[in-house]
């Protein structure tokens, strides 16, 4: 096991070494030049003082400062792409990159980009824990309670229900649950995270925000009952027709022990990337939610950055959604070994 992860994290390095690049190159290629902005902006604060003479000169060793600061001072894409890891030198043998916990400016917000992701990533990372607790907690239940009773009242009502949730895009779930719950039944506000003005600390803070999280949340569980509820049906569905469980049955052994011991155990296998996946998702936020309910978190973050072409703030967010991804495959492949025996990661 310790050689298999070994040899996968040195895998996951050069993939994700080469993804970097790849993602440097393109947005190296958008037609923004961070230092001759700056260069401008403060050229233009100094017009006044300066003779009209020397404008241009001064423009010109602003400009090679902050091209010199920001690494760009070289036409050679490798260079700066090395910079900006933090692997090579700028022109006074200093370094500044990645590595040195230099991960970009915001010219949007005025600020690192750390500081621009954290209340973001916070926020997502709330949100998507209580959906993926409440959709995990309703869909398994609710998928083997489907394949045991297969054909009933139950299986059938949960199949029409999980077809339209697995049919509807998530936009139109979440206008129609505004009409319902915010304009007709008046429940829940129908956007926001806090109440406007409000400055409520302790429990009653904790009141406020899940009151407001409350129909998101609903959403986000609705829609994703259809696409986990079948699948974890159908897994179930398989795993009971197989021979070992006829024989755990015929030696009269109790139903849930035949049902939770033996049947979802093996069908627990082809479920667990879905189930990972859900979990990494945490970090990635729901853009259309977070739109639809004006929830300040990743994908809405994502979405203003590229409309603003705040490409350093998009550029830091695609790099760790890629070092996510990695991750969590090494996670399936080394849970689907804990979950199935037969399935070996040493080599």
């Amino acid at each position: 096991m310790t050689k298999y992860v070994i040899k996968r994290i040195a895998y996951m390095l050069v993939v994700l070494v080469i993804l970097s690049v790849i993602m440097f190159l393109i947005y190296s290629l958008v037609p923004s030049n961070r230092a001759y902005t700056d260069a401008t902006n403060e050229i233009k604060a100094l017009k006044n003082v300066l003779p009209k003479d020397k404008v241009d000169e001064k423009f010109e060793e602003l400009y090679l400062m902050y091209q010199r600061r920001y690494g760009t001072d070289t036409d050679s894409k490798i260079i700066r792409y090395l910079r900006w890891v933090g692997v090579y030198p700028l022109y006074d043998g200093s370094f500044n990159g990645l590595l040195q916990g230099n991960f970009g400016y915001s010219y949007e917000y005025q600020k690192p980009v750390l500081e621009v992701i954290k209340n973001p990533m916070i926020n997502t990372i709330k949100i998507n824990i209580w959906a993926t607790i409440l959709g995990l907690g309703i869909t398994i239940p609710l998928g083997i309670v489907c394949a045991v009773r297969r054909g009933g009242k139950l299986d059938q009502t949960m199949s029409v229900v999980t077809i339209l949730g697995y049919s509807l895009p998530t936009f139109v779930i979440s206008i129609l649950f505004i009409w319902i719950f915010c304009s007709k039944l008046n429940i829940f506000p129908p956007s926001g995270m806090k109440t406007p003005g409000s400055n409520y600390t302790g429990f009653r803070q904790f009141q406020d925000e899940m009151y407001y999280m409350a129909l998101p949340l609903i959403v986000m569980t609705f829609s994703s009952l259809g696409g986990m509820t079948r699948y974890v049906r159908a897994s179930m569905a398989d795993a009971l027709s197989m021979d070992c469980i006829r024989t755990a049955r015929a030696k009269g052994l109790r139903e849930k022990t035949v049902i939770y011991s033996h049947a979802f155990r093996n069908a627990l296998i082809p479920i667990v990337s879905l189930v990972v996946g859900w979990f990494l998702g945490i970090f990635g936020g729901s853009l259309v939610v977070e739109s639809m309910f004006a929830w300040n978190g990743m994908g809405k973050l994502m979405i203003t950055s590229l409309r603003t072409a705040d490409y350093e703030v998009v550029l830091l967010m695609q790099m760790f959604y890629v070092a996510m991804s990695l991750v969590g495959n090494l996670i399936i492949d080394i849970v689907y070994g804990i979950v199935d025996p037969r399935v070996r990661v040493n080599n």
